[in-house]
């Protein structure tokens, strides 16, 4: 188990440099393709013609809708509906071990500011492998710009993502699809991107991003820094916000808050690292206590199929509630995995629920450790906007600390941490399984399984509860705190 640990170490080192640097291309300008790769965007639903999400037959959207079923394109929803705004489509790219709902606060934002969730969509790729993402985004891009009547689009890449949009741009029949390119918290280049530095550039990074070793100013593009945001926050913070729309729009924001507004959701179901879509993936949606994170009913509130490509939506949320997103893959051997969130203030094309890797895959050989035993339950928590940094953050289970050095190291910029018995780490230390890259930690603790039950992670000032579900049975609960 040692040996392939370290094996995989290497191996997510060398996909993670690769892609960010665009190095290891063809002669095509593609990054050599060697693993699968996925489509993209936000979620199949029902869209009216002005843009917004609907449908039972009255317009309002049905509580118990199943989305299931094919998806004639091959990486946005099959319905999208039109837009009466003139703004530019907008795609952005994940980097490494992320998926689309990297983007999902300035998704909202965007939308705060007059364009059409309909019109934002997240580019999944295989950051694990990071083959044939050029051509994929190119296709995908293609299809957008055919569905929307659009004659360009607007571009970000954040991290591994910009390593991809370089490679993207090198060609000038595709950078002539792109009106504005953004480059988030990834290498620095020599010049903006595109053939001679044909396509507008924004550079967005921070000289307290430790994950990315070269980022700079780079000559000739807009070039913004933001001191003291870490590798995510120089993607998704506010401050990044209000320089992308500036940029792309001539225009400043007129806001740059999660405004309350009506609350409809949807999103996707793909597995964690490799970001395969789970078509077919059974969806539901159960309201939870405030207090205790428990059901408050005997059924799901909501159910979805997620589709062939793993969109699923929309659904109706309420404000100042709780919920549980409980995603089962089709897999023989899948588990199921439950989420618990924070309220949402409006309304969201991301919300991506993740299922837990295939084992021969290279993120579930990370994952082998995790138990499979009706004994006891195993948590994750994961932070989507920043890292946790040790002696800035607090994290705490049931009042036990957990962000220490060890776990929340400031050049880790860790962003979830695993929480099971490995069986050779000492109770209430590190599982050293993780500790050789980045954005992951382990903490060893046996929690003893009863659904009945909660755990409390606090976040600051932001407490989530999990229950404290049978992972043979019931697999992994998960705590997002945004």
């Amino acid at each position: 188990m040692k040996t392939r640990a370290l094996w995989l170490i290497l191996a997510l080192a060398t996909a993670h440099l690769a892609a960010c640097d665009g190095d290891e291309m063809n002669d095509a300008g593609d990054i050599e393709d060697t693993g699968s790769d996925s489509g993209d965007d936000t979620a199949d639903s029902d869209i009216t013609e002005d843009g917004d999400i609907t449908e039972d037959g009255d317009g309002d959207v049905a509580d118990d809708a199943d989305t299931g079923g094919g998806n004639e394109r091959d990486y946005i929803r099959a319905e999208i509906g039109t837009c009466e705004t003139d703004n530019l489509p907008v795609i952005f790219v994940h980097g490494f071990l992320a998926s689309g709902d990297t983007w999902a606060q300035h998704a909202m934002r965007f939308e705060a500011n007059g364009y059409c969730l309909n019109r934002l969509f997240a580019f999944d790729w295989n950051s694990l492998s990071s083959g044939g993402a050029v051509t994929r985004l190119d296709a995908m891009i293609d299809e957008v710009l055919e569905a929307t009547g659009a004659a360009q689009i607007d571009l970000l890449g954040h991290s591994a993502g910009g390593g991809v949009g370089y490679s993207f741009l090198a060609d000038a029949d595709r950078a002539a699809k792109v009106a504005h390119y953004v480059h988030v918290g990834s290498n620095a280049q020599d010049g903006p991107a595109g053939p001679d530095g044909s396509v507008p550039t924004m550079n967005v990074w921070s000289p307290d991003d430790l994950i990315v070793s070269d980022s700079a100013d780079i000559p000739g593009a807009e070039n913004v820094s933001l001191p003291g945001a870490d590798h995510y926050a120089v993607a998704t913070s506010p401050e990044a916000f209000a320089a992308i729309y500036e940029f792309f729009t001539g225009d400043e924001p007129a806001t740059t808050s999660l405004t309350p507004d009506d609350i409809v959701l949807w999103g996707r179901a793909i597995s964690l690292g490799e970001n395969t879509p789970e078509a077919g993936a059974q969806i539901e949606i159960w309201e939870v206590g405030d207090n205790d994170g428990l059901r408050q009913s005997e059924t799901p509130i909501a159910s979805f199929t997620a589709d062939a490509l793993g969109y699923w939506g929309p659904f109706a949320a309420e404000a100042n509630t709780r919920y549980e997103f409980r995603v089962q893959g089709t897999a023989s051997n899948a588990l199921p995995v439950h989420y618990y969130r924070e309220a949402f203030v409006r309304s969201s094309s991301l919300v991506y629920l993740r299922t837990l890797p295939a084992p021969s895959s290279m993120a579930g050989i990370l994952l082998a450790g995790i138990p499979r035993d009706d004994d006891f339950a195993v948590h994750v928590t994961f932070t989507a906007n920043r890292g946790i940094i040790a002696g800035t953050d607090s994290l705490t289970l049931d009042d036990a600390e957990i962000a220490s050095a060890e776990i929340a190291a400031a050049e880790s910029n860790t962003i979830a941490v695993f929480y099971y018995n490995d069986g050779a780490s000492d109770e209430g230390e590190p599982i050293g399984l993780f500790g050789g890259f980045p954005f992951l930690a382990g903490y060893d603790i046996s929690i003893d399984a009863d659904s009945n039950t909660s755990t409390a992670f606090t976040l600051n000032d932001t407490t989530l509860y999990v229950p404290r579900w049978p992972s043979a049975s019931e697999g992994v609960g998960i705590a997002v705190f945004e």
